[in-house]
């Protein structure tokens, strides 16, 4: 029993999103934001069954065997049923093994990778519909990015601590507590084991294999989001305002004396149930790195409108924001590969997943061959600019003509969305390789009506493999 003096000690920031988490499964969502969070559970589903191919979903999927668990979640592309964490771990891997889940600029994170896989392994657990699994990821994405904006986001980032890594944490323990039907205190001691678990740091750019960056984006923040919530709905207790009072999160985390900017407890509940940030999240058209999205929308334009074909080109000049062209300039893997990836959209004028993860090709002559007449400029710009994500191509043929591109808004940002059918069509193609054509079809027309489904568990037969 809460005595008043604890009671007191609660913020009212605290008390605000508590209550909001604890109500969440009792609220309609506005119908475009149910539609929206279709397409991004769609689309995290998407990466984690072509994700569970890759080398972080094979490494994945091989620790979860070692795991045993109650059988309560599917380890999707695998025939593994296990415990909601183990689930969650696993599936949050694969969902970012690739370059292929969606992303939030403003708050510098990939939320649905985790929040996605938290949702879906508790939803299974607790045997809720799919109108509960909706309003878990909405909620989900709402707490992840107000918890990585109140720290301060790019900054934070900036000084060697994850943004991937934080905000997600919060966001799948917000989820979690609310599909496991927790009230306003049991959500503050969620919020409370969440912040213990809080950690990141962001040398995970240096990881070639991509395994510890999936862990880091996907699968840490899911796991410790449900065992936050699964601790808590099993009877633990725990502090009541982690945010505020003595030795508080904020005070912990307080990078005020290093960057220019003072944490923010109180956007934690600034405009819930007002302003969705699934709304703000973008969709990837292309299974690449983020900077390298821009020039192969503008190339394929260009392909299209001009007929530009890779015998025509002298030179391609790719400018891209400096930290995006750092990033992107000619590294080791195939689809964070800038020079790469051009090339390969001017030699087969689309860039297919298959094509992005191609490894052998790098060493194509006719691909590296090409890659030398493709230079990348980082352009510091365009780095102003940013979170938009601006993109310049200039290509100079052969013939002497010259055409220059530039875009402003990327193909699945939320200034240039993509249709349901783009979703659906990029899915498909992501799932059918591993799930099969027809397993992949209905999967995706599930999803579409997924308010139907009376039991999350009904998804497990068309997500093994």
């Amino acid at each position: 029993m809460k005595s008043k003096a604890s009671a007191a000690t609660v913020s009212p920031h605290m008390k605000q999103l508590a209550a909001y988490i604890a109500a969440s499964q009792r609220k309609a969502l506005p119908k475009a934001v149910v539609e929206k969070t279709k397409h991004h559970v769609l689309d995290t589903l998407g990466a984690m069954v072509s994700g569970s191919r890759l080398i972080p979903g094979v490494r994945a999927i091989a620790y979860a065997k070692t795991l045993g668990g109650a059988p309560q979640a599917t380890v999707v592309g695998s025939k593994i049923v296990t415990n909601a964490v183990n689930a969650a771990l696993a599936n949050g891997m694969m969902a970012h093994a690739d370059e292929t889940d969606d992303s939030h600029p403003l708050s510098l994170m990939h939320p649905g990778c985790a929040i996605v896989s938290a949702a879906l392994a508790m939803a299974e657990s607790q045997h809720r519909d799919g109108t509960s699994l909706l309003r878990a990821v909405a909620l989900g994405y709402d707490v992840a990015v107000r918890m990585s904006l109140s720290l301060g986001s790019v900054a934070f980032h900036g000084v060697g601590h994850s943004s991937h890594s934080f905000g997600p944490t919060f966001g799948c323990a917000a989820a979690g507590a609310a599909l496991a039907g927790l009230n306003a205190q049991q959500v503050r001691h969620t919020l409370s084991y969440a912040a213990q678990q809080s950690s990141g740091i962001s040398c995970y750019a240096r990881d070639l294999d991509h395994i510890e960056k999936s862990f880091d984006f996907g699968g840490m923040p899911a796991r410790n989001g449900i065992v936050a919530s699964s601790m808590v709905a099993s009877g633990c207790t725990a502090v009541d305002d982690v945010f505020s009072g003595d030795r508080n999160f904020y005070v912990a985390f307080d990078e005020s004396r290093r960057i220019d900017h003072t944490p923010e407890p109180e956007m934690l509940a600034r405009e819930l149930g007002k302003n969705y940030e699934i709304m703000y999240t973008n969709i990837k058209r292309w299974s690449v790195g983020s900077p390298i999205q821009a020039p192969l929308d503008l190339l394929v334009e260009l392909i299209r409108s001009e007929h530009i074909a890779a015998k025509d080109v002298e030179k391609l000049v790719v400018r891209a924001y400096t930290s995006g062209a750092t990033t992107t300039d000619n590294r080791e893997m195939a689809d964070i590969n800038m020079q790469h990836m051009c090339a390969v959209m001017l030699l087969d004028g689309m860039v297919t997943f298959e094509a992005a993860h191609d490894h052998k090709r790098m060493k194509d002559p006719k691909v590296l061959a090409l890659r030398k007449r493709i230079e990348l400029i980082a352009d510091d710009e365009l780095e102003a600019l940013r979170p938009e994500k601006h993109g310049i191509v200039q290509v100079t043929l052969k013939d002497g003509r010259y055409f220059e591109r530039r875009t402003c808004q990327v193909r699945g940002t939320v200034q240039n969305p993509m249709t349901r059918a783009e979703v659906d069509e990029k899915c498909y193609h992501l799932m059918a390789p591993v799930l099969g054509k027809k397993r992949a079809r209905t999967l995706c027309d599930t999803v579409w009506n997924i308010e139907r489904i009376k039991d999350v568990r009904k998804l497990r037969p068309l997500l093994q493999a």
